[in-house]
């Protein structure tokens, strides 16, 4: 009786090994939502005493189908982001299960400043306006800076800018209860300060759009 439960272990064991890494690069975001979901539904209809392969089977066609569903949705919201938001220099990347929008601070704000200049609070309408079309989402904004002046100064200037942010994207229609604001100063880098270059880089605000759970 344990022969089956053995040969579909090594099958789906040969079936990830098939999966390489050009083939992974390679597929959607839709695609690899319903990938992950899927081990993730499997594992945890496998977890019960009774039935483990069947209720595996089943739980991994309900995490495909949810992490298909969701990975669809982030794909489309980027594609539409992209196309009301065609500024170069924002950022916009799907990871998979979320999605990254990336502003540099040097274009939001004046130095040492959260005032917000005019030129990007359309920007920032813009994804206003997507976020409603897309309501079934969490936003954090994150301030970032660089390390140049006093570590308290950098974390309390980030927190006023992530604020600033996301008051521009309540002005433009997005609930209050989705956004969650606050301030890393300059403890996440993304490069090394060193440079000019490096530091405009890691002055920056994050916001970050996550599907909430079903």
């Amino acid at each position: 009786m344990t022969i089956k439960p053995i040969a579909a272990v090594a099958a789906a064991a040969f079936a990830v090994s098939a999966c390489t890494t050009d083939s992974i690069s390679q597929a959607n975001k839709s695609q690899t939502g319903a990938i992950i979901g899927g081990a993730v539904g499997g594992l945890i209809g496998a977890s019960s005493d009774d039935n483990k392969l069947l209720k595996g089977i089943v739980g991994a066609g309900i995490g495909a189908a949810a992490g298909g569903v969701i990975g669809h949705q982030l794909d489309k919201q980027a594609d539409d982001l992209r196309r009301d938001i065609p500024n170069e220099d924002i950022d916009i990347v799907n990871t998979g299960d979320e999605l990254r929008v990336t502003m540099p601070q040097d274009l939001l704000f004046a130095v040492n400043s959260a005032d917000l200049g005019g030129a990007m609070r359309s920007d920032l309408l813009a994804l206003a306006s997507n976020l409603q079309d897309y309501p079934d989402t969490t936003v954090n904004i994150v301030g970032h800076t660089d390390d140049t002046g006093s570590e308290s100064f950098n974390y309390e200037l980030s927190e006023r800018r992530a604020q600033a942010v996301a008051f521009t994207l309540e002005d433009g229609g997005v609930a209050p209860s989705r956004i969650r604001s606050y301030g890393q100063g300059e403890s996440r880098p993304v490069v090394s300060n060193v440079t000019e270059e490096g530091r405009a880089q890691n002055r920056r605000v994050d916001i970050v759009i996550r599907p909430n759970a079903a």
